[in-house]
């Protein structure tokens, strides 16, 4: 059976947050808030806690989930040929409302679905978020929703589609954000905005203005 726990203050969350990291080493699922919406977790090298992320969702391997982290230095152990705009768009916009698509390192034990060797990923700026990841490492991390349905702002919606698939929720009260983040893709010669969201074309294009509109 799903258990629920408050975080919406600091009282008692180290507690909690050791009960949730102990539920994503054990390949279980964990819902937590984002400052965009809630988001759906599970350890990113768990090939099986994947899957069943995905199944959870009714969503196939040809969506396959993005990967959150707790730092930008997470991604020198996870990326390769990352661009000197894609630092740049890391120092100006993370943590926050920003998802960078680039080629993940070849050696990598994990499988997020179809990615044809690309990986979404993503610093929020969430302190509930970023805490667990800072115990997992790095987690990957879809809407905490049905495919289809709306994506949830409070930890009552998420639950309410995803019921007892997910092993621990974390509520945080409601997000932020009302949208997911923006989406740019940094695997060509230049970057491509893939789907408008938390931080806008405008303000991306002040760090990076030859942003090519793919949306």
């Amino acid at each position: 059976m799903a258990r629920r726990y408050d975080c919406a203050t600091g009282s008692g969350r180290a507690d909690v947050l050791r009960e949730a990291t102990s539920a994503v080493r054990r390949g279980e699922l964990v819902v937590l808030p984002t400052d965009t919406v809630y988001g759906i977790g599970a350890d990113a090298f768990n090939r099986e806690a994947v899957d069943r992320l995905l199944r959870a969702k009714g969503r196939g391997r040809a969506m396959p989930s993005p990967v959150l982290v707790a730092s930008a230095d997470a991604l020198h152990d996870l990326i390769v040929d990352f661009p000197e705009q894609g630092w740049a768009l890391v120092e100006a916009f993370w943590p926050g409302g920003l998802t960078l698509v680039a080629r993940h390192q070849p050696s990598l034990d994990w499988d997020l679905g179809e990615t044809h060797g690309t990986v979404a990923v993503r610093m929020p700026s969430h302190p509930v978020a970023l805490e667990l990841l800072a115990e997992t490492g790095p987690m990957a991390v879809s809407s905490a929703n049905l495919t289809g349905k709306p994506s949830p702002q409070d930890c009552d919606a998420a639950q309410g589609m995803l019921g007892d698939s997910v092993a621990v929720y974390l509520d945080g009260g409601p997000t932020a954000a009302a949208v997911a983040s923006t989406i740019v893709d940094l695997t060509g010669p230049l970057p491509v905005l893939k789907r408008a969201g938390a931080i806008s074309a405008e303000r991306l294009r002040t760090v990076a203005p030859d942003l090519q509109d793919g949306a």
